[in-house]
């Protein structure tokens, strides 16, 4: 395989969920939800990828999709150039075993305590990837590593945390845990998942700083998934990665984490930003949203999905979906106002409300 290849490639990904109406509804069909629509995203070595937006929007279906742990329903994704799922069926010719890509690919989770096993210690956790994927290391060795790795991420005595129990330790410690339970599987890419979400405000900054000095330790990339953009922001520049924004399925916009926040094309990027409190002086005035409701992922809007809420919205924005349109070369939108041969600028704007007319914008979720 080409070692250009990008470690992980998501190639026109659909992720349609079947949904029935209730307990007792036993003679409506199954009404489908489109989690993910079209999107397609390269994750490069020691890359750092956050996906933002809306509770419902997606980016969580779409980070378990791209580590193998969400099947698609259309296109493909691929890990170093072998397609997990071909790999997991056995089908075609496989280069790269699925046992590998799983290795490779790890999560951490929003809730840490509820992926740790409450009856196990500290040190049985962290030894099992260990006796799982290296064999031929003695318990001395694997015990040693285990310590070192607690000191590592700040849990020290070691000996002391490696003794305990999951209730006692913060949750702090407890994700700490998850992270060093994750690296000793010595992944190629990490989702985290909501990973400091449930932190206090004043230790999401230092496991974000935890998390990117270890990346360069362990010569791996991450994809965070986060509802919160300046958190977002923080991780994606300093890890001088990316931000995708997500809105009812699809990837809208996605770049640098600077550019994102200080010219970002997209309107509803602008949403994000305008609601996001520490980026209010970045983006004062009302809030650029026609309506506040979030249109049902059941029934999206033809179009662009965003048409039903954004300020900017044409005619042309109704029936047809726009594509992925290069900005510059790490920033890309899907909004027709970066073509100015198009069509969009000489249809008719939609009749409605004018931004800021329907109520404040909340904090997206």
């Amino acid at each position: 395989m080409s070692s250009t290849e990008p470690l992980i490639s998501l190639k026109d990904v659909e992720v349609h969920f079947k949904e029935s109406g209730g307990t007792f509804d036993f003679f409506s069909e199954p009404e489908t939800v489109h989690a993910v629509d079209g999107v397609s995203l390269d994750i490069e070595e020691n890359d750092v990828v956050c996906l933002v937006g809306e509770s419902g929007c997606g980016k969580t279906t779409l980070g378990k999709t791209a580590i193998g742990l969400q099947r698609p329903t259309g296109g493909s994704v691929s890990y170093r150039g072998q397609d997990i799922w071909q790999a997991k069926d056995k089908k075609g010719d496989v280069e790269v075993p699925y046992g590998d890509i799983r290795r490779a690919l790890q999560i951490i989770h929003q809730d840490p305590g509820s992926s740790l096993n409450p009856n196990r210690r500290v040190m049985k956790t962290l030894e099992a990837p260990l006796r799982r994927w290296q064999k031929d290391m003695s318990a001395g060795d694997r015990r040693a590593q285990v310590l070192q790795m607690l000191e590592r991420v700040g849990m020290t005595p070691a000996e002391d945390y490696a003794s305990r129990y999951p209730h006692q330790l913060s949750g702090g410690e407890k994700q700490r845990v998850a992270l060093v339970r994750a690296l000793l599987m010595d992944p190629d890419v990490i989702l985290a998942d909501e990973a400091i979400s449930a932190l206090d405000v004043s230790l999401r900054v230092e496991m974000m700083d935890l998390m990117l000095e270890l990346q360069d330790q362990f010569d791996t990339s991450f994809v965070a998934v986060s509802h919160d953009l300046s958190n977002a922001r923080y991780f994606a520049a300093h890890g001088g990665g990316r931000i995708g924004v997500m809105y009812l399925g699809r990837l809208v916009e996605i770049g640098p984490a600077e550019e994102i926040i200080n010219n970002p094309k997209h309107p509803y990027t602008k949403v994000l930003r305008w609601a996001t409190p520490n980026l209010k002086e970045e983006a004062s005035g009302e809030p650029p949203v026609r309506a506040i409701d979030i249109p049902d992922p059941k029934n999206p809007p033809a179009g662009c999905r965003f048409h039903t809420r954004c300020p900017e919205a044409r005619e042309a924005c109704r029936g047809e979906t726009p594509e992925s349109y290069q900005v510059d070369a790490d920033h890309e939108v899907a909004c027709f106002r970066e073509l100015d041969d198009h069509e969009y600028w000489s249809s008719p704007e939609l009749a409605g409300e004018g931004p800021g007319n329907e109520g404040e914008q909340s904090s997206a979720d």
